[in-house]
């Protein structure tokens, strides 16, 4: 089916979900959306983007409908429930979560999709705001080999870093293992820079020097420049990154596995979050260390 008459529906239009949109829309595709929120939507009116008045509604007009909503809770509504996905996406068709959420849910609801007809995807992604907004987001897939070939022209809108890990549930085990490193990761980059202001150094000249070495990561060369210049907005919020930790010390758990890094990483986020910082972006844990 060409681009032209491929119909895609979005669901979630949040930080994450306007830009993967657009990235969509520049490449060619017809996109309908539905968000909690419709002003959340408005700004890609402009751009054709028709809005759908409820779920149901776009599953039933769309060939592939691709989710980037919040928690695991809204995951299981936004498919399950009487007026989700699985019950009213027509038979053929593609859902794809690139929501960060449970590997058993995605299981789950690989399961139903298929007793219905539909195939289903998990997809969820890296890079944070920058990625979505230049299209060049890390996607972690589950599923069959023949639904992941058959949707992948949609991902590379969206994305450069495009791997199938499994089956249904691999993409979010995959993430999970991003987020535990992000976790410990997060908390180096904070600790280094927080370390170079207290030696009176120029923060910005030693992360000139350390990003460019064994220290260097994403999170030290994009978020350690907002940590300098005190821009805490949202790539990623903090609320959100707690739902993941909280995901995969519980999925840790059940294999049996320990992981001390990420339960000390999940403590001083809630203790960032008790103080306010919810809806700042995940580098705002800088701020504990700046008290």
């Amino acid at each position: 089916m060409s681009k032209s008459n491929l119909k895609i529906g979005f669901v979630g239009t949040g930080v994450m979900g306007r830009s993967m949109v657009k990235n969509l829309l520049k490449d060619g595709y017809s996109v309908a959306v539905y968000n909690r929120t419709k002003s959340s939507a408005e700004e890609l009116f402009a751009l054709g983007v028709q809005w759908v008045d409820s779920v149901a509604g776009l599953a039933r007009l769309s060939d592939v409908v691709i989710t980037m909503v919040g928690y695991p809770k809204d995951v299981e509504e936004v498919y399950l429930s009487e007026e989700g996905l699985i019950p009213n996406a027509k038979p053929g068709s593609v859902l794809i979560d690139m929501t960060t959420s449970s590997p058993l849910l995605a299981q789950r609801i690989a399961l139903a999709g298929k007793a219905g007809g539909i195939d289903v995807l998990d997809a969820p992604v890296s890079g944070g705001d920058v990625g979505a907004q230049n299209g060049t987001l890390v996607i972690m897939v589950g599923g069959e080999e023949g639904v992941f070939d058959k949707v992948k022209p949609i991902f590379e809108a969206m994305g450069k870093n495009i791997i199938l890990q499994g089956p249904a549930g691999a993409g979010q085990y995959t993430k999970m293992a991003n987020q535990i490193t992000v976790a410990g990761g997060m908390i180096g980059v904070c600790e280094a820079i927080a370390y170079a202001q207290k030696a009176g150094l120029d923060p910005s000249r030693v992360l000139d020097s350390i990003a460019g070495g064994a220290a260097g990561s994403w999170s030290l060369s994009n978020l350690g420049p907002r940590m300098i210049a005190g821009n805490f907005e949202p790539g990623f919020y903090v609320k959100h990154f707690i739902k993941d930790m909280n995901i995969a010390l519980e999925s840790a758990k059940e294999m049996g596995l320990m992981t001390p890094g990420l339960e000390l990483a999940k403590s001083l986020y809630e203790q960032l979050a008790a103080e306010g910082e919810e809806n700042s972006g995940t580098h705002a844990l800088y701020k504990l260390y700046m008290k």
